[in-house]
């Protein structure tokens, strides 16, 4: 609920206008049940807290609000709050990162299979593959930290953004009122307001955060959808509780129901995008009223659905479990196929002749695919390559050419280029919040 920021909001202009201060007279407690009762008369939810306001502020009460609009208060509060969510979410991001980048750096050399069109492609590692996820959430985090310093205030400007009723109440003294805003915007912890504005600031504002948590959620969204299919394939799996049940059917059954809750609300977080469009879109003139009521439900909506993402995402960073042997098992039922190129390569070295032995390549692989596809056995190209003796002159190379290993490429290094030159960095900016652990209990 806003109505303590709106009692601010409403307290900061007042102080600024007169200097008067009834901090003192101020109750303790938010008395929302008497602002209920009075919105139930007046039919208007700032001006019911204005009249208990001033109930309880009888000394301020013949100047609060005095020259302001409503969105005077919920505008402005509004802004304080999306600041202060975006501040809430950056350090969470960051902790994301530092998690999956521990987590790069442990297994920057563990080979595995890439894939690409869910197709077994070019070995790459398993930290490397964690790169691609710290890519995405580097952009995320470097968007949010925009358009939190992008963020103005809008400040003191009056019904329709002109500031004619302060222009009146300062008596044609456009200095102090230019001041009251500077003032007011300095108070509310802003260092720059809007300009120009009507009644509202423009809602492109909220178009422009609610795309960027919309692109978070397609990031986390990303990552939690590989960690699924590498779960279904046993090479990596999320945290998974001694007492945990996956199914109520199947006792054996470990299902990433982490990281297909990180799914199920990025989804709905990318879908609120639409709202905040809509509504620019719609806005009438200096502004139209309907985009009060569902601005209420969605800004509310995204900031709360990316907390608990980043909160459930961090939970799953700090205990993925990593099966070498499994992920070598995959390996070696595709590389023989992916190595044929250099054992052509290698007998070319010895005398052979390129054409011949890639005839006898293809013959040898097919029947080797055969056997994994018709019979369900494993990939035996290797040992027929290494019983043909055609391939004598190289047999005993064979083994070192299907070392893993040597089919990564720059792998390795590139995760640890890209840890230390983009990665650490942002983490030594945010390392006083990078403590702590997430706890899901649900």
């Amino acid at each position: 609920m806003p109505h303590r920021r709106w009692r601010t909001t409403l307290a900061m202009k007042r102080n600024s206008q007169r200097g008067v201060n009834c901090g003192s007279s101020l109750p303790k407690q938010n008395r929302s049940s008497a602002a209920s009762a009075e919105e139930k008369l007046t039919r208007h939810d700032v001006m019911a807290h204005v009249h208990v306001f001033a109930q309880q502020c009888p000394l301020a009460a013949p100047i609060i609000h005095l020259g302001a609009t409503s969105c005077y208060v919920g505008d402005n509060t509004d802004l304080i709050q999306l600041r202060d969510g975006l501040d809430i979410l950056v350090p969470k991001i960051a902790r994301c990162i530092d998690r999956l980048a521990k987590f790069a750096k442990e297994y920057a050399a563990v080979p595995t299979l890439g894939f690409t069109h869910f197709q077994p492609a070019q070995l790459t590692t398993v930290g490397k593959r964690a790169c691609l996820w710290l890519t995405d959430l580097l952009i995320d985090i470097h968007n949010l930290q925009r358009v939190r310093s992008e963020l103005r205030f809008r400040g003191v400007k009056g019904t329709t953004g002109t500031q004619a009723s302060f222009l009146q109440l300062f008596e044609g003294d456009e200095e102090k009122v230019k001041q009251l805003d500077k003032r007011v915007t300095e108070m509310a912890g802003f260092t720059k307001s809007l300009i120009i504005c009507g009644q509202t600031y423009s809602r492109k504002v909220d178009i422009e955060i609610l795309s960027v948590l919309a692109s978070l959620g397609a990031s986390v969204h990303k990552i939690c959808t590989d960690i699924r299919l590498l779960a279904h394939m046993k090479e990596v799996e999320e945290p998974f509780e001694k007492t945990q049940i996956g199914s109520s059917a199947m006792a054996y059954k470990r299902n990433p129901m982490r990281s297909e809750r990180c799914c199920s609300l990025a989804r709905h977080l990318m879908s609120l995008i639409m709202n905040p469009l809509q509504t620019q879109s719609t806005q009438w003139m200096e502004r139209t009223l309907d985009d009060s009521a569902n601005r209420r439900v969605c800004l509310a909506e995204a900031f709360l659905t990316a907390d608990i993402i980043l909160n459930t995402l961090q939970n799953v960073t700090e205990g993925l479990v990593v099966y070498p042997k499994v992920i070598q098992r995959h390996i070696d039922q595709e590389l023989p196929f992916m190595a044929t190129e250099n054992v052509i390569m290698a007998m070319v070295k010895v005398g052979g002749d390129r054409q011949e032995c890639h005839e006898k390549i293809r013959v040898l692989s097919h029947q080797a695919a055969a056997q994994v596809k018709e019979h369900g056995k494993d990939n035996d190209l290797v040992d027929r390559i290494k019983t043909d003796p055609y391939f004598a002159p190289i047999h005993s190379k064979i083994n070192g050419l299907l070392d893993a290993s040597t089919f990564v490429g720059r792998a390795p290094g590139q995760v640890l280029e890209f840890l230390a030159a983009e990665v650490q960095p942002v983490l030594q900016r945010h390392s006083d919040s990078l403590e702590g652990r997430s706890e899901i209990n649900v």
